[in-house]
């Protein structure tokens, strides 16, 4: 069986999540592709879209929340004429001869725009298979009340409201939670995780602030450094060497181990009793998969602002704000056991770390079913 998964590079996470599916499939003896949409279209365009999108999360993140917040607010289910939807379906009609030519069995969008994409092309008969769209964040986009597809995968149950607003029926939802590779499903015990990473065996703190390291790193460190307490800090910089650089010739008071962009996440998740970062929708399902407790800071305005408050009202994280700094919510959890005991159990009725085995064993039972019942037809013919 052929598995086709349409993305728009905005950001790590829809990529990753993509990714995540295809391991899991192939596994199971899938032919499986990833499509990208503008890429595939345009290498420049497809470049100067995840350009586009990553400065002006990082430069000029308010006008980029407003932006957002704008389309948010759009009460149009499904309107075939507006202008979105309009050049949604010049992009699907270019699309069409290398989804006819992969010939999928089933076809998953990684995007809220792939999915427009995907709902055009079905109903022109392009996409004769069952369709699956993943919701990559802790709330519902702008454009998925203008999708029309099989299933609709969600974070959590918790969203269903949000979803039927959007005009999505509740039977069409499936919360499995974000796709996330399968190294995020197990669990390692910390005293192992910190061996195999050469830390100390002791309470652990994991800061994490995306890819591209955002935030004044040092700073936050320095707060960080100043409280007291027994506890060493892992500081993953990503790209942001910079920030990494200054970090390393910094003189502290604790142990404090920096990285850079790394391949092991899971393991220092492992290692850590609590993690300070950035609401990204895939970070936040991986953390919640490791069950730990969370402290939330810097978010993109827009989608990330959503997550934070999802975790929030839900009792899974705490939120710094510019009078709540995270010295002062670190030391709130470091020194009240019971804080850090109402967060953990958030934090287990959250985390999903089998969401990627769920969701595509689903995926073959349905298509099971399917070739079942087209068997059956040819007998009686």
């Amino acid at each position: 069986m052929k598995a086709l998964i349409i993305s728009v590079k905005a950001g790590y996470g829809h990529h990753s999540t993509g990714q995540a599916l295809i391991d899991y499939l192939e596994q199971k003896g899938f032919t499986c592709t990833m499509l990208d949409t503008f890429e595939y279209i345009n290498p420049i365009l497809g470049d100067s879209i995840s350009d586009g999108y990553l400065f002006s999360t990082k430069y000029l993140p308010e006008a980029y929340g407003k932006v957002y917040g704008m389309f948010n607010k759009r009460e149009e289910h499904y309107d075939k004429y507006s202008l979105v939807s309009v050049l949604s379906k010049i992009v699907s009609h270019k699309l069409k001869d290398f989804v006819t030519a992969f010939g999928p069995d089933v076809v998953i969008g990684t995007h809220s725009y792939a999915c427009m994409l995907m709902t055009f092309m079905k109903e022109k008969g392009h996409i004769q298979c069952p369709t699956y769209g993943i919701c990559t964040d802790f709330t519902v986009h702008p454009f998925w009340e203008s999708t029309d597809i099989d299933y609709y995968v969600t974070p959590d149950a918790l969203l269903n409201n949000q979803m039927n607003r959007k005009g999505i029926p509740t039977e069409k939802i499936l919360p499995f939670g974000i796709p996330i590779k399968q190294q995020f499903a197990q669990k390692m015990p910390k005293q192992e995780a910190r061996a195999q990473l050469g830390i100390e065996d002791k309470m652990t703190i994991l800061v994490m602030m995306g890819s591209m390291g955002f935030g004044n790193l040092e700073k936050q460190m320095e707060s960080i450094d100043q409280l007291k307490g027994n506890f060493q800090v892992l500081c993953v910089c990503g790209n942001n060497a910079k920030g990494k650089k200054q970090i390393d010739k910094h003189q502290w008071q604790k142990n404090i181990i920096t990285y850079g962009f790394i391949n092991n996440v899971d393991v220092l998740m492992d290692a850590s009793d609590l993690i300070i970062t950035k609401p990204g929708g895939l970070t936040t399902s991986e953390f919640l998969a490791k069950r730990l407790p969370a402290i939330i800071m810097n978010p993109i305005p827009g989608q990330e602002d959503r997550n934070m408050e999802f975790l929030v009202n839900s009792g899974a994280a705490v939120m710094v704000t510019d009078t709540f700094p995270v010295d002062e919510a670190l030391y709130e959890l470091l020194n009240n056991e019971w804080r850090m005991e109402l967060l953990q159990k958030s934090v287990e009725k959250l985390g999903k770390p089998h969401s990627t085995e769920h969701l595509c064993e689903f995926i073959i039972e349905e298509l099971n079913k399917l070739h079942a019942e087209k068997e059956q037809e040819i007998y009686y013919i």
